[in-house]
């Protein structure tokens, strides 16, 4: 019972961690004259993904790697299928198109994340391309993971700065209370990751579960809750433009600093039997990119919502039904 309820307030204080510490940082930096399009591009951007970085690292120096892969593959098959399925259910999403692409028919957010969702799973396969023995995201994957992720925030500086003014809401604090907020959120932040891979990896051992399937499901849709309650927020309030970018810029900043900074730091062994979900990646940011930009109209409606809702269903239960041996799930044997 200790282990559930640390399990739970695991996610709680790494929800809030993440609040405290984006809040207290964005308070001062306004308070020293740097623009809302530079706070919202780079301290409240990488607030959203400083749970998923938290319980990578945590798992990481553990030795759960699964956990650490498990987090942030889950996170984003989640982000695409159930959390922008229940958002469009609720109320169609439009897509943030920037204007200075207006005449391009899409924006190109998504290609970059088809492109990594992509290469994630060749750099998790290079043992196919290189002489090595395992499949693992080494320091050298994490270099081009950094590489690309700076690369994509250049593009974000440049052309990503319209409409980002008035997208950021931000809180003015006192100096001394925004002094307080942030370490608190880089405590609660670090207990909250340690609380949520133990218990992951503890669960799994006493349900007789992998490690890999928790991760999949209970973990990755714990640690992306701050999207899940802004897009179906938003998606209620009928505000929603900028839902589709949110959760795109997400699995961009979860896959290239994510994975990269872990794997940098401690690299990461592949389980290939994800292999399944890196193609439910690829083929969920496909079809999104097709739902939204082939009629040209910019807009995810309640039905699409609701097959990327249904289809998470059905990813859902694939996995469980692999984990019980019903399906074979590793695609491995193909790849080799």
């Amino acid at each position: 019972m200790i282990t559930y309820l640390l399990f739970i307030a695991g996610f709680v204080l790494l929800i809030y961690g993440a609040k405290f510490l984006v809040d207290g940082a964005a308070s001062i930096a306004q308070k020293h004259g740097i623009s809302n399009i530079v706070i919202g591009l780079t301290i409240v951007a990488l607030g959203t993904s400083a749970p998923e970085l938290v319980v990578n690292l945590i798992a990481s120096f553990a030795g759960a790697d699964d956990v650490a892969m498990g987090n942030i593959l889950g996170s984003n098959n989640s982000n695409i299928l159930l959390i922008l399925g229940i958002s469009a259910l609720i109320y169609p999403v439009a897509v943030n198109v920037n204007h200075k692409w207006r005449r391009i028919p899409f924006a190109l957010e998504i290609p970059i994340a088809i492109f990594a969702a992509i290469i994630i799973g060749i750099l998790a396969n290079d043992n196919l391309i290189r002489p090595i023995n395992t499949s693992q995201i080494d320091r050298l994957n994490g270099i081009i993971l950094i590489i690309l992720f700076l690369v994509f925030m250049f593009y974000a500086f440049r052309y990503g700065n319209d409409g980002v003014e008035k997208d950021v809401r931000l809180h003015s604090y006192p100096l001394w209370k925004s002094l307080v907020m942030i370490p608190l959120g880089i405590g609660g932040l670090a207990l909250g990751g340690k609380w949520i891979v133990d218990g992951a990896v503890q669960i799994a051992s006493m349900l007789g579960m992998s490690e890999a399937l928790i991760s999949l499901t209970i973990v990755a849709v714990g640690t992306s809750l701050p999207e899940l309650a802004t897009c179906v927020v938003a998606a209620y309030k009928k505000n929603a433009g900028i839902v589709i970018g949110n959760i795109v810029g997400s699995n961009i900043f979860n896959i290239f600093f994510v994975v990269g900074i872990s794997a940098v730091i401690q690299p990461l062994r592949f389980n290939p039997a994800m292999n399944f979900d890196i193609l439910v990646g690829i083929f969920s940011t496909v079809l999104l990119f097709a739902f939204l930009f082939f009629p040209r109209k910019n807009i995810l409606e309640r039905w699409q919502g609701g097959v990327l809702f249904a289809l998470y269903l059905g990813y859902i239960i694939a996995l469980v039904l692999g984990e019980m041996g019903v399906i074979n799930l590793n695609f491995s044997a193909f790849l080799s």
